[in-house]
């Protein structure tokens, strides 16, 4: 494997310490990461509120200033991908895979098991449970990645740096010190986040493939089928990072896209449609209204409900700050050629809306069920919940299928583009890794993700995730001032 980097094998190596740790001990494991984690969202919510708004609001500073005139590319340079291609390629490696688990999941967990406040079951409570959801997904998640990728690519399609997160600090910090071992420690903890994200990622995925496979067809629901699934997704996702991201990536993201919709349309000309459009109106309204309300909530008087905000909101925030760097390097990769102000008004608003359409059709359907009795899915699993839903309305067995095919395809597209990343980031910042890298890296991600599921370790690396993100939040902090710092004396600005 040529030009990997000290990187590469720093990463490398904590990977098989965690994993270790995960098979041998994985009740030791997720108890200690679980009180780390609490102690965090005890002490440190505020800060996770405060600091996404921070992140939003400088990005909507910077698409309404002067600076949104800016290529994210040299002077002149076209996008190298067309606009429905980055789309559906920053959503697919944003959001993918999870969207199919918590489009029905959250809504209906948010309305009749655990609500952020009002009684469960009650009117109140299921408008609350969508407009949370929106509130999880939209824009506040999108802001942060959003400023590790803008950062990025400026630095790397602008300036012609290095395109790696360390290399983003120098203006700060000196080519030195980020040439060294800090900034060695900061790209290492980059990949990590991106192995251990990602793992936790195929591991749900395997499993809601094998849960709607048995649901469906009665296939056996055990470790061994689950292993099949990810052993044949790897060779796919591999295949597919083999052949490049302008080939392989790109078209398995249109493609998802595109059967995504169609399974969109279908449910909504099936399903409650009036119910339906009626919600998202009245939820869209709720969001906009209470927008500020629910960025700074966080009930330090009522011990309850501020356990609910920690599992959810809080936990949300720090999930997208830990998959940060994978995200946010990919998007960078696919962003080159667009202006600043393009990037941000793309990355913020329009994955947004499509979350807030998938939870509207997908969370209302399965509400409406609930609500008329009709079915329990709060009684399902987190990886049945959408399936037991789809079969309770006409062409329930085709829907649920496609469903199938979506998230195995979101499995492998969210898989490759990290590949990708994990290659990037061990080879000093190539846009191009050699394959023997990004076959590694593969097979790393998968092996991580098999041994702990069989082992029962996935709540730990999920936990070791969210304790990653209070460092990285600092790391977002300082691409941020340093980013500020440099696009101040950018020459490329006209005068007004």
């Amino acid at each position: 494997m040529k030009n990997v980097t000290l990187v590469f094998w720093i990463s490398l190596a904590l990977c098989i310490v965690l994993v270790s740790w995960g098979a041998i001990a994985p009740s030791q494991l997720n108890a200690a990461t679980a009180s780390i984690t609490t102690f965090i969202s005890n002490t440190f919510g505020w800060y996770y509120l405060v600091i996404i708004m921070i992140f939003l609001s400088f990005c909507v500073y910077l698409a309404l200033s002067r600076y949104g005139q800016i290529k994210l590319g040299k002077p002149g340079e076209k996008p190298e991908f067309t606009l429905l291609s980055w789309f559906a390629m920053l959503f697919s490696a944003g959001m993918g895979m999870g969207l199919v688990f918590w489009t029905t999941a959250e809504p209906i967990s948010h309305a009749f098991i655990s609500t952020p406040g009002s009684e469960e079951g009650s009117d109140r409570a299921v408008q609350e449970a969508l407009q949370y959801s929106f509130f999880h997904w939209g824009i506040h998640a999108w802001a942060v990645y959003a400023i590790v990728a803008l950062v990025l690519a400026y630095f790397k399609f602008h300036k012609g740096s290095k395109g790696l997160i360390s290399a983003t600090l120098i203006p700060l910090f000196g080519e030195k010190r980020m040439n060294g071992i800090a900034g060695k420690l900061i790209d290492s903890l980059a990949v990590i986040a991106t192995i251990v994200g990602v793992a936790s990622t195929l591991g749900f995925g395997s499993a809601q493939i094998n849960g709607g496979l048995s649901f469906l067809f009665g296939t056996p629901e055990t470790f061994s089928f689950q292993l099949l699934i990810l052993a044949l997704a790897t060779l796919l996702f591999i295949g597919s990072a083999w052949s490049g991201i302008g080939r392989g990536i790109k078209y398995l993201s249109n493609i998802n896209m595109g059967l995504a919709f169609i399974l969109l349309l279908l449910l909504l000309i099936v399903g409650p449609t009036l119910y339906i459009l009626n919600m998202f109106t009245s939820t869209m309204g709720g969001y906009i209204s209470n927008f500020f309300d629910m960025s700074f909530h966080l009930e330090p008087l009522d011990k309850d409900n501020r356990t609910w905000i920690n599992n959810w909101t809080i936990f949300y925030w720090a999930w997208w700050i830990s998959w940060s760097p994978f995200v946010g390097i990919f998007i960078a990769r696919i962003s080159r050629g667009r202006s600043i102000k393009e990037f941000i008004l793309g990355v913020l608003f329009v994955p947004s809306v499509v979350c807030f359409i998938f939870f509207a059709v997908f969370g209302v359907s399965a509400l409406n069920l609930e609500q008329k009795g009709i079915a329990a899915i709060s009684d399902f699993s987190l990886e049945t919940a959408t399936f037991g839903m789809l079969e309770q309305y006409p062409l329930g067995t085709l829907m649920s299928i496609i469903t199938i095919f979506v998230v195995a395809i979101f499995f492998i597209t969210s898989a490759d583009s990290a590949t990708f990343v994990l290659g990037m980031q061990t080879t000093d910042g190539s846009l191009n890794p050699s394959n023997g890298v990004k076959v590694t890296w593969g097979l790393v991600q998968s092996a991580v993700a098999a041994i702990v599921v069989y082992f029962g370790g996935t709540d730990g690396l999920q936990n070791i995730l969210i304790i990653a993100a209070l460092p990285f939040s600092i790391v977002i902090i300082l691409m941020a001032a340093s980013f500020y710092k440099t696009v101040r004396k950018d020459p490329s600005i006209k005068k007004k």
